[in-house]
Formats: structure tokens, C-alpha cells, sequence
């Protein structure tokens, strides 16, 4: 079956393009199915739809900078880690983000923090939340850097509007003052409105100082983990494992 070139173009007009992908196909298959021209309709339009909910979720993911491959079914559960399944589970229901709750993962390096965050995001986006997944070090590097051209609101506006912030690796090593103020403001203002995900290789009580002042260290903390999941994942890294010999 050919399209004519008025077809093509009236599909694109329509801003429909995508459909051109498939038409030819799904045509032939609406004769050899004998469907009505509406249930033909139906069907390349429920095409459209899929393909642009699909593509809208490829952008979310992207713009939240997570890594599709790190998503539930791939965490290794056989792996020698101390790990509360039930309460992973749980967390996937995704009621923490509804609630505006925290969620707090502490363990050694290389135990799954990581991995379980990221899959956290990755069904959040799926549910069409505002997701971004950023090193903690990469956080502070930003805002530091918007102070030159005086834009350290509107970045912090970026992270304090998120549905879903995932600090990584937070407390490899002690906050300057600079970086201890910005933790306080984007915990402070995220406090009651949105949920926030932090991974870290330290206890929740070796926080305190990393802060260079006890009382914003105290402020931002009290507020972060109220209301927060905390998770304690221990065992031996099975990146350390997956190394050839």
C-alpha cells in the first residue's frame, strides 16, 4: 500500500508523524482483521499514544540523569548483603513520594545504595514524577559555580522543586561552609513539600560532623530524618566480587 504525498503531509501537519512509522502496517492488518474504519482509528491513534508516552518517559529519564540499566529486576538479591527485602519492597509502592517522606540508604561501598535508588527513580519517573539522581559532590559543584554568574536561586529552585532528589554518596568527605549552608536551604525548603533519597557509606549519626556548624547540622538533619526510611544495607561489595582474577 502506498501513501500519497497529501497523506504524508497531513499526518505531519497534524503533527502525527510517528504514525507514518507504522500506517502502512497497521493498515494492512485492519483489512486482513476486517476492522471498521473506527476501530482502524483507534488503533493507530492508541499507536500515537503509546509511542509518545514512551518517549516522554525516554526524556524523564534522561533529564534525571539515571541509568536505565540499574532498575529492580536487575538487583543481584542472591548477593551476600544484609538487606531488609520487605521494606524495599515497600518503597516501591512509591506511597514515600506521595507521603512527601525521605528515604535514607546507609551501607559500605559497593552494596546496592546505588542501584536501589536509582530504580526508585526509575519507577518514580514512570509515574511521571520530576526526577534527577546527582552525586553529592556534583550538587555542591553546581551551586558553587551559579555564584559567578549570580544564579544560585535559580539553580537552587531547580533541586528544591523536584518530586524526587536522590543524593549520592553523600559524606565522602566534610562540608565547607558554603556547602553546609546550601544542604541546609535545599533540606529546609524540600521539608513537607517533597521527598528526598540520600545515599551514603556513613551512618545517619556520623553526619553531624560533616557539617561545619552543629546547629544548621542539627536544623537540616532533624528535618531530613523525622519522616525518613532509613536503611542500613551491609555486606561485602559485589563490584569487589565481579573484578577478574
Amino acid at each position: 500500500m502506498e501513501l500519497s504525498n497529501e497523506l504524508k503531509q497531513t499526518i505531519k501537519q497534524l503533527r502525527l508523524s510517528g504514525v507514518l512509522s507504522t500506517l502502512t502496517e497497521r493498515a494492512s492488518y485492519a483489512k486482513g482483521a476486517k476492522l471498521s474504519h473506527f476501530e482502524f482509528m483507534e488503533l493507530i491513534l492508541r499507536d500515537e499514544v503509546d509511542r509518545r508516552q514512551h518517549d516522554s518517559l525516554n526524556r524523564r529519564i534522561q533529564r534525571a540523569r539515571l541509568n536505565p540499566q540499574q532498575n529492580i529486576e536487575r538487583f543481584d538479591w542472591d548477593v551476600n548483603v544484609s538487606i531488609d527485602r520487605e521494606r524495599i519492597k515497600d518503597l516501591f509502592s512509591l506511597n514515600f513520594i506521595d507521603r512527601k517522606e525521605n528515604v535514607i540508604f546507609c551501607g559500605p561501598v559497593g552494596v546496592g545504595k546505588t542501584h536501589i535508588a536509582n530504580a526508585l527513580g526509575l519507577s518514580a519517573c514512570r509515574k511521571v514524577n520530576n526526577v534527577l539522581l546527582i552525586k553529592a559532590n556534583d550538587m555542591f559543584r553546581t551551586l558553587h559555580q551559579s555564584r559567578a554568574d549570580n544564579s544560585l536561586s535559580r539553580e537552587l529552585i531547580k533541586f528544591i522543586g523536584l518530586d524526587l532528589l536522590i543524593i549520592d554518596d553523600f559524606g565522602l568527605k566534610p562540608l565547607t561552609e558554603e556547602q553546609s549552608h546550601d544542604l541546609y536551604e535545599t533540606i529546609v525548603e524540600r521539608y513537607g513539600r517533597a521527598c528526598t533519597i540520600i545515599t551514603s557509606n556513613r551512618h545517619i549519626d556520623e553526619w553531624t560532623p560533616l557539617f561545619n556548624d552543629s546547629i544548621i547540622a542539627n536544623s537540616a538533619l532533624d528535618r531530613l530524618a523525622h519522616n525518613a526510611h532509613q536503611i542500613v544495607i551491609e555486606g561485602e561489595s559485589y563490584r569487589r566480587k565481579m573484578v577478574p582474577k
